[in-house]
């Protein structure tokens, strides 16, 4: 019986994000009334800052990008280990593979009921993630706006970094500047970053 081991399995989620970039989602509407206040936003970025800062050490860097992805392989595998003997048969991979495709096969209802537009369901074992371009590689995903958040270049990110980068993206939402960021606004946002990870590259000036 073939069997996959916590190597094996942390090569296949090589692709996995580990830091994700600060952000406006549903999740920072705190009070639940459907929009998301500049406050709101930076209270959510204050709370993910600390949950990604492994060490406590006032910053995101590499020990904690590794940390993390030691933690969420840690996890994967577990949830793949039905039965905790240590190892995952092809049987379990094959269940909790199909378990994961039926959960974003759910989530993408639930998006197309509430009116949002499609995205990918987030596959982590050999998915497109670390691909240019994709959803968490290249300059327009969610490591090209962490590179962005690290304005002075020591490769690591600050409290008052993480809460500038969150910032930037609330008022780049907040399309009418009344302060809030509604669902509609938030759509609106990934429509233009979709939209420019999938124009092609201008050309060279002179041709």
């Amino acid at each position: 019986m073939k069997k996959y081991s916590l190597l094996t399995l942390g090569a296949a989620l090589i692709a996995v994000p580990v830091l994700a970039a600060p952000g406006i989602g549903a999740k920072a509407d705190a009070d639940g009334n459907g929009t998301v206040s500049r406050a709101e936003a930076q209270a959510r970025a204050t709370a993910t800052f600390a949950k990604m800062d492994a060490n406590k050490d006032g910053k995101l860097d590499a020990t904690d990008r590794a940390a993390k992805r030691a933690e969420m392989q840690a996890a994967a595998f577990e949830r793949f280990d039905a039965n905790k003997d240590g190892s995952i048969s092809k049987a379990e991979w094959d269940q909790a593979s199909a378990d994961r495709a039926a959960k974003r096969g759910e989530r993408g209802e639930r998006r197309a009921e509430a009116g949002e537009p499609g995205q990918h369901g987030g596959h982590r074992m050999g998915g497109r993630h670390g691909k240019r371009g994709g959803p968490h590689g290249g300059p327009g995903g969610r490591d090209g706006m962490m590179m962005k958040a690290d304005t002075n270049g020591d490769k690591a990110i600050s409290q008052a970094e993480f809460q500038t980068a969150a910032l930037a993206r609330f008022d780049a939402a907040d399309a009418n500047k009344d302060g809030q960021v509604t669902a509609e606004e938030r759509q609106a946002q990934r429509a233009a970053w979709k939209a420019k990870r999938t124009a092609p590259p201008a050309a060279p000036a002179g041709e």
